[in-house]
């Protein structure tokens, strides 16, 4: 019965994986036609002058690529003035509201019937395709998975009109066969990040769990009140769990806890890439973090090279001209109504045949004050050196610059809350500088001499810290995330002085 589960998830769902891998360039022209043919209709395409679009090089020069603030007043005709064909020729009935990190402002992003269906349902179809080419014995649809999404419950802001995390908009829309195999909407909607916790904890304890969805900073939240609760193991708990889909932040910070946490051999861990404007990237192969970019879910991709994410009228390259190693920041247009729209997340490819690629980072996370262009890739992947060479573990983390006075030069401060402790907190902020300098030669070269940048400092924050500033911000939970890195000390400042406060 498992392989005859097997064989049918890869049949529907893997095949047509592999027809846009032959075929990318292709699948992306068909993509850019369809996209030009629906939005020619809208408000937006006869401002934007669609209709005069001929190919990709007359859609870069006549489209602006655009933020949500020039989206706004679009939004606005649709919620506000009760506009038609705005920014799609379908109905928009749902904005997926978007923070990402602790910024105050929500976002209200556009989803429409063709963006869910064709975007992220295809999207989430193609992921359990490729797990299953992969790993053919798999038995976890067979159980529950246990979905820990968005704080946001649905709010309706218009006639018919509704908002909500992507997350609960994707599961007031799923099909009622795949809604009975995830975590009940009555729980995972409910508002309330503490009672969503202890209800999902309650519900999945007794439950045949196999397989988690959600963001590994959360879910680590829930599993470690799980264990306590039930003063049992996971693996005694869910004897059939199978695989964490991950995405929304690094899994490599919580990699070595979640492997402690959850000791079975048949445990899998699979990278995911979806964010409230899509879904974007799934793991490709097992061993690999790497990521397939999808690209026959509705999204037109372009990319702008570093060094033009700040301009007002940037470069941007199709898919077919990016390179290897490079840091790319990412541009989509959508079935939702979004245009040449930056994302603000940045990737680097380490494959063009086929287009693998990895999350670096995003435009406005990243550490430049003195020319050392730090990003989050080698924020994370530092600090998991450092942890494995003093025996420390990571929970949560953030970092910004401490800039100059006059006595010193300037440095990067580090706020990191330790599951493990280091015995030596000064041999672990060395190890920490020995590997951002081997990661990044920029870093390496401030560093020098101590000419520009002195060494880090590393402060140890209290186990929960993190946790009760975001719950005190009201951003516990869902897709809201700690900012790992930042060019001013907005954030840092903010947390420094909460702990005092605290204690």
């Amino acid at each position: 019965m498992i392989q005859k589960i097997a064989r049918s998830i890869i049949s529907a769902y893997y095949k047509p994986v592999e027809a846009f891998v032959k075929d990318p360039c292709g699948t992306q022209q068909r993509t850019f036609k369809y996209l030009l043919e629906h939005g020619s209709r809208t408000y937006y395409g006869k401002k934007h002058h669609f209709a005069q679009v001929r190919d990709e090089d007359s859609f870069r020069s006549l489209v602006p690529v655009t933020t949500y603030e020039y989206l706004r007043p679009y939004l606005d005709r649709i919620i506000v003035e009760k506009q038609k064909d705005v920014l799609w020729d379908t109905p928009v009935r749902w904005f997926a509201m978007s923070s990402g990190t602790t910024e105050d402002k929500s976002k209200y992003i556009p989803v429409t019937h063709e963006s869910l269906k064709n975007g992220n349902y295809r999207a989430g179809y193609h992921m359990l395709g490729i797990y299953a080419h992969h790993h053919p014995d798999t038995s976890f649809v067979l159980g529950k998975s246990l979905v820990l999404g968005g704080s946001q419950q649905i709010n309706r802001i218009g006639d018919g009109i509704y908002t909500g995390d992507i997350s609960a908009i994707l599961m007031k829309n799923l099909p009622a066969a795949v809604r009975r195999r995830r975590t009940p909407e009555k729980i995972a909607l409910l508002p309330d990040w503490e009672e969503k916790l202890q209800k999902l904890a309650d519900y999945a304890m007794r439950t045949d769990i196999r397989s988690f969805v959600g963001v590994p900073s959360w879910m680590l939240v829930l599993l470690k009140k799980i264990v306590a609760d039930s003063g049992r193991s996971i693996p005694d708990i869910w004897p059939n769990l199978e695989v964490f889909f991950h995405g929304g932040v690094s899994f490599i910070p919580f990699q070595e806890q979640y492997e402690k946490l959850i000791p079975m051999e048949r445990m899998r861990y699979w990278e995911t890439y979806n964010a409230s404007e899509g879904f974007f990237g799934v793991q490709y192969a097992p061993g690999s973090k790497d990521m397939l970019l999808l690209l026959d879910n509705e999204v037109y991709y372009e990319f702008i090279p570093a060094g033009e994410w700040d301009q007002e009228h940037p470069e941007t390259l199709p898919l077919s001209s990016v390179e290897k190693g490079k840091q790319y920041a990412m541009v989509i247009s959508t079935s939702g109504g979004l245009w040449r729209y930056k994302i603000g997340d940045t990737v680097e490819f380490t494959s063009t045949n086929p287009y693998l690629f990895r999350l670096t980072g995003r435009t406005k996370q990243f550490i430049n004050a003195f020319g050392e262009e730090l990003i989050v890739d080698n924020a994370d992947r530092a600090l998991d050196e450092a942890c494995r060479l003093t025996g420390a573990k990571i929970t949560e983390y953030t970092a910004a610059p401490i800039f100059f006075d006059d006595n010193n030069n300037g440095a990067h401060e580090w706020l990191i809350e330790f599951e493990t402790a280091p015995a030596d907190l000064q041999l672990f902020t060395e190890k920490l500088d020995e590997s951002l300098k081997r990661l990044n030669s920029d870093y390496e070269a401030k560093r020098s001499y101590n000419l520009s940048l002195n060494p880090p400092v590393v402060r140890m924050m209290e186990q929960g810290l993190f946790y009760e500033w975001m719950k005190q911000r009201e951003k516990a939970g869902g897709q809201n995330k700690v900012p790992k890195l930042a060019n001013d000390r907005r954030h840092v400042d903010r947390i420094l002085k909460f702990a005092a406060i605290k204690s």
